[in-house]
């Protein structure tokens, strides 16, 4: 008994807290003083010395928690990427909100699994309400329900896993959870544009479909699924004796932003008698803004809609949800397990409507956002956005030693160096001079910017999700960028 009582001074007792609260204020004071004096969006230490350092930890031999502390500070959190520096713009990556961040500190503590209703009593009514209030926001209908994911990628797999086995059973009362994949799997489509998240490709993959079973609709120069194509191959499909049974609506595409025609989408995919999901991922957010959520008309008449909350609703990573408009569909994901004593006692349990079994707390992190924050300033934080996109998008046109690709949709600005630097340089040369010069910022913690590709060539992206940022912030990257590209040039 005397060896278990000095074992407390590992975890978080009931009573026995010192050890706790010292490491909890030690860890602060390190975050404190490493945000109080950044300079740099990443410490600009080289990838292979970096690596080297880490691999030399030594885990052999125990240390105390105040060493422990104190490396993990000096060698991790002083060597990562800072979200919160105005010049770490590359991403979907989000400064979080301080509700947020002290809603992780109650998750890790309280440590709640959310499969069974006695693991998680509070925490699963809290989640159905933040489930309830997401139905409510994106106006799903009386028989809306959802659930909480790890973001994007699961949401879009459940998502078409759900439309897989709704279309099973109205094809033909085949019952994919007991009898696996029916006999013209190989003939059933998912169609979405070509500008889609490749989750899309991901999921028909670990579905059994196939990446192949992904049919992609051109889009417009903005990004856009082409609705007059979406109709022209849904038609060619079913012309050739293939089965489409899903259509993927883009509420904001990863790198145009772009926002399809949702209710046109969604009428489509219906009177086609296919299941409608729309990737709100990134876009969905749009919801609580009042001069932007007309862009989302449609959404409500989906399916099914993937929202992710790391983003821009600034919660810390991972936070998502699946919402659908029939809660009858999760069925298909229900499974008996006497251990989880699901059956005869009332109480709600949230495994039946996840491909989870433990899965994290995380609607906290939503309800301490809505009480301390709100709808209606989150939607400001919107709508200074993408105001401010527009202006650094102004900027970017107006600077000669850039081009503007596109106008933006949401708050990604995609461009390019002007065609009048390229001088002599070949295509393929003047493609990779883009390429080197995001390393060189980034590996020299100078700035954190991103490259795409857009019809072939290869461009800078801004992504803008910190609302603390101000134009000014721009005129010091920008100008960062110009001068290490003029560099690159001269030395080519």
């Amino acid at each position: 008994m005397s060896q278990a009582k000095n074992w407390t001074s590992y975890f978080a007792q009931l009573g026995e807290n010192q050890a706790f609260e010292a490491a909890t204020q030690q860890t602060q004071n390190a975050i404190n003083d490493l945000f109080n004096n950044a300079d740099s969006a990443y410490s600009g230490l080289e990838p292979t010395l970096l690596k080297q350092q880490l691999n030399a930890v030594d885990f052999s031999q125990p240390a105390p928690l105040k060493e422990v502390i104190e490396t993990t500070n000096e060698l991790i959190a002083k060597n990562s990427l800072l979200v919160q520096h105005p010049h770490t713009i590359a991403h979907l990556h989000t400064p979080p909100l301080i509700a947020s961040i002290i809603a992780e500190h109650f998750i890790a503590a309280l440590n709640q699994s959310m499969d069974s209703w006695d693991q998680a009593p509070a925490a699963t009514y809290v989640e159905q309400q933040m489930v309830d209030w997401l139905c409510k926001t994106y106006q799903l209908g009386d028989r809306a329900d959802g659930v909480f994911t790890s973001g994007g990628t699961q949401s879009n797999l459940m998502g078409l896993l759900l439309a897989r086995d709704w279309f099973a059973y109205q094809q033909s009362q085949h019952d994919v959870q007991q009898d696996g994949l029916p006999e013209y799997a190989q003939k059933m489509r998912i169609i979405c544009s070509d500008k889609s998240h490749f989750t899309v490709q991901k999921s028909a993959s670990l579905m059994g479909l196939g990446e192949r079973s992904v049919v992609l609709v051109k889009t417009n120069v903005q990004g856009q699924i082409d609705i007059a194509e979406l109709q022209l191959t849904i038609d060619a499909l079913k012309a050739q004796d293939l089965l489409p049974f899903a259509v993927v609506g883009m509420a904001g595409t990863t790198d145009h932003g772009a926002i399809d025609d949702l209710e046109a989408v969604v009428n489509i995919a219906r009177e086609a008698g296919c299941w409608s999901h729309i990737d709100g991922a990134y876009g969905a957010a749009l919801q609580l803004s009042e001069q932007h959520k007309a862009r989302l008309k449609g959404i409500e008449l989906a399916d099914s809609v993937s929202v992710d909350f790391h983003k821009l609703f600034y919660q810390t990573i991972s936070c998502g949800a699946l919402l659908i408009k029939n809660k009858a569909n999760f069925n298909t994901l229900l499974h008996h397990a006497d251990y989880l004593n699901r059956e005869g006692d009332e109480l709600p349990n949230l495994v039946d409507k996840s491909i989870a079994t433990t899965k994290r707390f995380d609607a906290l992190k939503m309800f301490m956002t809505l009480k301390a924050v709100g709808e209606k300033q989150l939607g400001e934080f919107y709508d200074y956005l993408l105001s401010l996109t527009q202006q650094v998008a102004t900027k970017i046109e107006h600077n000669k030693h850039f081009e503007l690709c596109c106008t933006p949709l949401l708050s990604t600005v995609l461009f390019r160096l002007s065609p009048e630097l390229q001088g002599e340089l070949s295509d393929v040369a003047f493609n990779q001079l883009h390429q080197t010069l995001r390393l060189q910022l980034l590996t020299s913690g100078e700035a954190v910017i991103a490259e795409t590709k857009v019809d072939g060539k290869l461009v800078l992206k801004f992504t803008l999700l910190n609302p603390c940022l101000t134009i000014s912030d721009f005129d010091a990257l920008i100008a960062k960028i110009e001068n290490k590209a003029q560099a690159l040039i001269a030395n080519s």
